[in-house]
């Protein structure tokens, strides 16, 4: 599903408008994840670096120097859409060259418009002559339309290799993303569909094309071109293989089948940042709507509804089977929230063992937990712990099983957001290394280099803030770090 204009949105009423004094400290608030002020976000849309800045939009607008810290410019950048149209989710742009004529010194967002009326989806360009803080509607719109209902989330990009713009966009009822070629972002080329491919049962939309840098093998310090693509409403899965200007060709043991983005039920529609300034050194920072179309909009927030997830740095790993695996791994500027390490080690106690300093760190924290896989075992730790709920992260160290299950942990009963997810999860020198981020209602775990995340809304209550480590047998140890990490938001 796309974003959407604020105000033409279908989000929720808000339960309650929480005031002044308690903007960003309400119930359920994250304290290092960005959401607005107020009001809708989902989609990640027109992320761009430019002139220092990270600029981030959900047709909202908010600037980062650093993805950590944020500045929110304004809920609502298009300011003279036809009434009848909803701005979906698309691009930002910077076309210093000046192909589209709107000036060097332009930011142009390439987005769908949804009519309604018509039930037709088509593609269109707003334009920017504030460095990308407002955009006025282009009166050549729309400058794609091929008739389709369903036909959405564009990505952008500049092909230097043949000196024009590659549109990629998703044909979402065929389970195909096409790319077309334009000079001036007016006139638009159709090359070629990708697709079906991999996991196409309901929808097939939100897609991204990016390099990355390969980081081991014979490959390693050379790119590939992955192209990721949302799926389902509550995945994200991801080919990697070679882009000639023209057609995406997909490679590995079985190219058909891609691969998901992430474990957890949370992590939809990302974004990568593309680069305009030059001087990201190849590095690619991505971040993702977390929540799920399935119970989204019944979310009992009272500042609004969503959040993303932290900023990932992407690249990509090579199996000695010749599998190609993302790897993401949290943007390394979170460490400037960090607070005084503690730290914990041992031996595991079978049973469960309370944490009892954790609780008072309100589940706004950092951990890297280590434990060891030599002896056969089933062990792991719990989150979000009190008045009889948890988030239990458990791993079986003869079948390499990390299961997240996330049916006991919310404040609320609702059967759509209870959910258990796992995936094999290989050991690094004979230990499970999880790399963790608690916030107020969300836990992302990153696991195998990376290569294995699992990203989960938790909404647990105001009591549930413990942590208990667990095993089933005796043997195992366990090494744990963590920090208390501050707040983003304003006092």
């Amino acid at each position: 599903m796309a974003a959407i204009l604020p105000s033409q949105s279908f989000s929720q009423p808000m339960t309650a408008i929480a005031d002044t004094a308690q903007l960003y400290h309400e119930h359920y608030r994250n304290q290092y994840h960005f959401s607005p002020r107020r009001g809708w976000i989902s989609d990640p849309c027109g992320f761009l670096y430019r002139e220092g800045l990270f600029h981030c939009y959900w047709w909202g607008c908010a600037e980062s120097a650093d993805l950590v810290h944020f500045t929110e410019i304004s809920r609502h950048v298009h300011r003279d859409v036809p009434r009848r149209l909803g701005c979906w989710t698309g691009c930002v742009v910077a076309d210093p060259q000046n192909t589209a004529g709107f000036g060097p010194d332009a930011y142009i967002a390439c987005l769908t418009l949804n009519d309604a009326e018509r039930k037709n989806q088509s593609q269109a360009l707003t334009v920017s002559h504030d460095h990308g803080r407002s955009f006025s509607y282009y009166d050549g719109n729309p400058v794609l339309d091929i008739g389709y209902q369903d036909f959405r989330d564009p990505t952008v990009i500049w092909h230097e290799e043949s000196r024009r713009w590659i549109m990629v966009v998703s044909k979402t009822l065929e389970s195909k993303v096409a790319f077309y070629a334009s000079k001036d972002l007016k006139q638009w080329t159709w090359l070629s569909d990708f697709g079906p491919a991999g996991r196409t049962y309901r929808c097939f939309e939100c897609p991204d094309l990016m390099q990355l840098t390969v980081e081991n093998g014979p490959m390693k310090g050379q790119r590939k071109w992955v192209l990721v693509v949302s799926v389902d409403w509550d995945n994200e899965q991801y080919f990697v293989g070679d882009f000639d200007g023209r057609t995406f060709q997909a490679e590995g043991l079985l190219p058909e089948t891609g691969a998901y983005v992430d474990c957890g039920p949370d992590y939809y529609a990302s974004r990568t940042f593309k680069d305009f300034d030059g001087t990201l050194g190849g590095r690619v920072y991505s971040m993702g709507w977390m929540s799920n179309w399935r119970y989204c909009r019944d979310l009992p927030t009272t500042y609004g509804k969503g959040f993303w997830s932290v900023p990932r740095e992407l690249s990509l790993r090579q199996t000695t089977q010749g599998e190609w695996r993302l790897a993401q791994r949290p943007k390394a500027e979170l460490t400037k929230l960090r607070g005084e390490r503690r730290h914990y080690g041992g031996r595991l106690r079978v049973g469960r063992t309370p944490l009892k300093d954790l609780a008072a760190l309100g589940n706004v924290f950092e951990a890297e937990l280590s434990l060891s896989t030599d002896v056969s075992n089933t062990l792991g730790l719990n989150l979000c712990v009190g008045g009889g709920r948890k988030l239990a992260v458990t791993y079986n160290t003869e079948s390499h099983s990390l299961v997240v299950d996330r049916t006991q942990v919310a404040d609320f009963e609702m059967v759509k957001f209870r959910h258990t997810c796992h995936d094999r999860v290989a050991p690094v020198d004979g230990r499970l290394k999880l790399h963790i981020f608690v916030d107020k209602c969300s836990v992302e775990i990153f696991s195998e280099d990376g290569t294995s995340v699992f990203s989960l809304a938790t909404f647990a209550a105001d009591d549930q803030t413990g942590v208990e480590l667990t095993a089933l047998n005796r043997g195992s140890d366990y090494s744990l770090d963590v920090w208390p990490l501050q707040s983003i938001w304003p006092e």
